[in-house]
């Protein structure tokens, strides 16, 4: 339930009420814009008499809101949220571009992709140093000496960093070390996981489930952002079909469903999405015009010989081609790189 607030409504009133909806158990969400004063109440809202509130003089208009998610719900908060990833930011007409291999795999490796990336006008570099995998025998990850690789690529080329952290206990490890906790889609609904990323004082990217609805997703962003973590990024990277040309099927209508939903920043990975590295520069170009503020993608000096996602990753030199063909996109979508 969103309470509108008169403009001339004395401050004493507000603080009465706000005082009397949180003696009946209502977290309060205020937001406050230059024409207008919101107080979100969140909690089991059934139990109050709309009418008795509209007859509040403090209240202007009452507005019924149905989702489950508050905190992430665009009617309680005035424009689109800005994310700042280090120096980098996202959302509001920034778009940025995170990009670097699937998995850390060597400092040499890392290093040679952070310099062409960089070169090439990256936002963020992106690199896993732990890997959840579907087999159990699969590459899983350097860990702590794959987050000392992004570091030291992060020293030379000022990159920020985009990593995930699978665990709360990793959160607690190894946060200092990243600048956005990524969350796969994988641990999308790993609710402890969400809860610690959301008491971390960095950006949090949530990757959407491969069968996980909008609202499921949102849910999740609720999680970080009950915790008073604000700066949340919400990621599209395919959804589980009978399709089998595909790694997954994109779903590029979530773009403009979540944007109609959320202030939230969104961002597609047309990489893992896809899964064939010939079609995420075309993805690319869709995920703009879709209305996303970034784009997530695998890049490989050597795609052939990568210890994971190879069929998916483009190399520096194609990476540097999208770089260029997306920005005429960008220019009609009133976007800025970041």
């Amino acid at each position: 339930m969103i309470v509108v607030i008169n403009n001339d409504a004395e401050k004493k009133d507000v603080e009465s009420f706000k005082e009397k909806m949180v003696d009946l158990g209502f977290k309060l969400h205020e937001s406050q814009g230059e024409n207008s004063y919101l107080i979100g109440l969140i909690g089991d809202t059934t139990t109050l008499d709309p009418e008795k509130i509209r007859a509040n003089r403090i209240v202007k208009k009452l507005v019924i809101v149905q989702e489950p998610y508050k905190k992430a719900n665009k009617m309680f908060n005035h424009g689109d949220a800005v994310v700042e990833m280090g120096d980098k930011k996202i959302g509001d007409g920034y778009f940025a571009v995170i990009a670097g291999p699937c998995s850390v795999e060597s400092q040499e490796q890392v290093l040679d992709i952070a310099r062409s990336i960089k070169e090439s006008g990256a936002s963020c570099l992106r690199g896993g140093a732990f890997k959840p995998r579907t087999s159990p025998y699969s590459f899983q990850g350097l860990g702590r000496e794959g987050l000392e690789f992004l570091l030291n690529a992060k020293k030379e080329t000022g990159l920020p960093i985009v990593t995930e952290l699978m665990s709360p206990l990793q959160v607690e490890k190894y946060v200092d070390f990243v600048d956005v906790i990524q969350i796969g889609a994988r641990n999308m609904q790993n609710y402890d996981l969400l809860r610690e990323a959301g008491r971390a004082n960095k950006p949090v990217l949530i990757k959407r489930g491969m069968s996980a609805t909008i609202e499921e997703l949102l849910m999740s962003a609720e999680y970080v952002l009950s915790e008073g973590n604000k700066n949340v990024i919400l990621c599209e990277r395919g959804i589980r079909s009978f399709q089998k040309e595909t790694r997954n099927v994109l779903d590029l209508s979530s773009v403009p469903l979540l944007k109609s939903k959320t202030h939230l920043p969104v961002i597609v990975d047309p990489s893992h999405a896809t899964g064939v590295w010939s079609l995420v520069e075309p993805m690319s170009k869709a995920a703009v015009a879709a209305g996303a503020d970034g784009i997530m993608v695998e890049v490989h000096n050597d795609p052939a010989n990568a210890l994971s996602d190879g069929q998916q990753s483009i190399k520096p030199d194609r990476f540097d081609n999208l770089m260029k063909t997306i920005k005429p996109y960008l220019d009609i979508e009133n976007k800025k790189l970041s």
